[in-house]
C-alpha cells in the first residue's frame, strides 16, 4: 500500500497574488517561493469570493477550513459548526497527525476539533508582530486563559486582558510560528503522515519586520501602481474603515511607496521562513512525500484605485496566490482557469486518498492539476459585505455598488481595471447580460439568505430589477 503523503499548508495574511518574483513581480525578493513555483503548479487565477465583513480574512479562513461557500458559513466565519467537518478534522479522522501554529480566526471549538497538537496559537485577527498573545496547545480545547496588560502605561494603570497564556517579547510572529513548525518536524513520529498548518500573521499590518528585510527595499525605487489614484471615485461602503485610514487622504505617492516597500519587506521575511521549513523537510527526507501548498487569505490595495485595504472586489483584493507541489504534481506549470481558495480542502483530501465530507462545497482541483486544459468554472461570484457585488468572467468584470454606481471592465484590454465602460452605449448589451448573470449567481450562492446579501439586494432592486425575497 502506498503511504499517504504528508501535507504542509503554509498560509499568509493579506498577501496579494502578484507578490512573488517568479510570477512576474521583479520588485519583490522571494527566492524560496520562486523555487516552489519551479517545482510545482501555480493557479494564476485563484480567488476568494470576497467577505461579509471588514475583517475579510475571517470568512476567507472559514471557507478554507470548511470548504463552504461564503453565504453558507456560520455568520461571518466566527466559528465553524460541528456539522461542517473541517479540513484538519477530516485528515485527523483518517489517521493524520494534525499540528497547527499561528493565526486561527474561526473559534476555539473548531480549532480543537481540527488539531491534535500545536503551539504558538494566536486566536484573533491582528496584533503586534513582536509581542504575539499566544497559547500553547491545550488538550482540553478551552483556551480560556487571559493575560493582563496595561494598554497605555504612561497615562494610566488601567488593566485590560487579552486571550493568551504567554507572550514571547521581541520575537517576530513570522519567526515564532516558523520555529514552532520546525520543532514539530524535529519531533514528529514518522509512522504517521502529518498535516502541518503554518498560518502567518504577515504581511498584515502593522508592517514591521527585522531590520535586514526592511533594508532590502528603498521606497524611492518602488514603482507606483499604474492604477494608483489619490482617492476612490465611488462610495464602496468602506472608504473610512480602519484599513483605509492607514494612509492620508488624498493618497500621497511617497507614502504609498513606503507602504509597498514595507509590504515587500514582510514578504521577503516570510519567504525566508518558508525556506527554513522547506529545508527542514528536505533534511528529514520528507520533501518528496509531502504535498506543499502555499496560499494567502486575501489581497490588499496599497494605493491601487485610491484604496489601502481589501474591502473591494478588484483583482488586487480578491485574487490570491495558490501553489501546489509534491508527489504527482507537475513541476514548473501554471493553470489559468478559475479556482477559489475553498477548493484547496477537497483537493488536499483527494490527494491524500480520503473521502471528501458531504458538507464540503468546494471543487477538487485534481482535474486541473492533471489536465492543463481542464476548467471548473466559467465565472466567479464576488461580494463585499452589504455594499458591493461583482461577477468576473474570463474577459470582463461587472461591479455593482449599493450606492447605485456600476463599473464594467474589459480585463483583456484593461487588467488593472482603470477604464469603466458601463456608461458607453456600445457595451449596453454586454452590461445587461452580465447583470442577468450576476442576479442568477446571487440566487445560486444563496446570497439573500445572509443578512449582508439581503441588505445589498434590497438597496439595489430599483436599479437591477425586482427580486423576490
Amino acid at each position: 500500500m502506498v503511504p499517504r503523503p504528508n501535507i504542509l499548508l503554509f498560509f499568509t495574511d493579506d498577501q496579494r497574488f502578484d507578490t512573488i518574483r517568479a510570477l512576474g513581480n521583479e520588485q519583490v525578493i522571494t527566492p524560496h517561493l520562486d523555487a516552489l513555483v519551479a517545482r510545482g503548479t501555480t493557479f494564476t487565477h485563484n480567488f476568494i469570493p470576497g467577505g461579509t465583513c471588514g475583517a475579510v480574512c475571517m470568512p476567507s479562513r472559514a471557507m478554507l477550513h470548511s470548504g463552504r461557500t461564503l453565504f453558507h458559513l456560520d455568520r461571518e466565519g466566527q466559528g465553524i459548526p460541528d456539522a461542517h467537518i473541517t479540513l484538519g478534522e477530516c485528515l485527523r479522522q483518517a489517521g493524520y497527525e494534525t499540528y497547527a501554529t499561528g493565526k486561527w480566526h474561526n473559534g476555539t471549538a473548531a480549532f480543537a476539533r481540527s488539531f491534535g497538537a500545536g503551539d504558538e496559537i494566536f486566536f484573533g485577527g491582528m496584533d503586534d508582530h513582536w509581542n504575539v498573545p499566544a497559547y500553547h496547545y491545550d488538550p482540553s480545547g478551552r483556551y480560556d486563559h487571559a493575560c493582563p496588560y496595561t494598554p497605555d502605561p504612561f497615562q494610566s494603570n488601567a488593566l485590560k486582558y487579552r486571550r493568551c497564556d504567554h507572550v514571547s517579547p521581541g520575537k517576530h510572529s513570522t519567526d515564532l510560528f516558523a520555529d514552532s513548525a520546525l520543532r514539530f518536524l524535529t519531533d514528529h513520529d514518522t509512522s504517521r503522515p502529518f498535516f502541518l498548518y503554518v498560518s502567518l500573521m504577515a504581511p498584515h499590518d502593522p508592517r514591521t519586520m527585522p531590520k535586514q528585510y526592511r533594508e532590502l527595499y528603498n521606497p524611492d525605487d518602488i514603482a507606483l501602481p499604474a492604477n494608483f489614484l489619490p482617492e476612490h471615485p465611488i462610495d464602496t461602503g468602506a472608504l473610512r474603515i480602519r484599513d483605509e485610514t492607514l494612509a492620508a487622504f488624498p493618497r500621497d505617492p511617497a507614502e504609498i511607496r513606503r507602504h509597498i516597500a514595507e509590504y515587500y519587506a514582510m514578504i521577503s521575511h516570510l519567504d525566508d521562513a518558508f525556506g527554513r521549513v522547506m529545508a527542514a523537510l528536505r533534511a528529514r527526507g520528507d520533501l518528496d512525500n509531502t504535498i506543499v501548498v502555499f496560499a494567502g487569505d486575501n489581497g490588499l490595495a496599497l494605493g491601487q484605485h485610491g484604496l489601502m485595504g481589501k474591502q473591494s472586489v478588484y483583482e488586487h483584493s480578491v485574487r490570491v496566490p495558490l501553489i501546489f507541489a509534491g508527489p504527482g504534481i507537475a513541476a514548473g506549470e501554471r493553470r489559468d482557469g478559475f479556482s477559489y481558495l475553498l477548493d484547496v480542502y477537497p483537493t488536499l483530501v483527494e490527494l491524500a486518498g480520503v473521502s471528501v465530507p458531504a458538507s464540503v462545497e468546494g471543487r477538487s482541483l485534481l482535474p486541473m492539476l492533471r489536465d492543463p486544459q481542464a476548467s471548473l468554472r466559467d465565472s466567479l461570484y464576488l461580494a463585499y459585505a452589504d455594499s458591493i457585488r461583482g461577477l468576473r468572467t474570463c474577459t470582463h468584470k461587472i461591479i455593482e455598488y449599493a450606492c447605485g454606481e456600476t463599473q464594467l471592465f474589459d480585463l483583456q484590454a484593461d487588467p488593472l481595471e482603470r477604464e469603466n465602460l458601463a456608461a458607453q452605449p456600445e457595451h449596453a448589451a454586454l452590461l445587461a447580460e452580465l447583470r442577468a448573470q450576476l442576479r442568477g449567481q446571487a440566487d445560486a450562492w444563496d446570497d439573500v439568505a445572509h443578512p449582508a446579501g439581503r441588505a445589498f439586494w434590497t438597496r439595489r432592486q430599483n436599479d437591477l430589477g425586482p427580486k423576490t425575497y
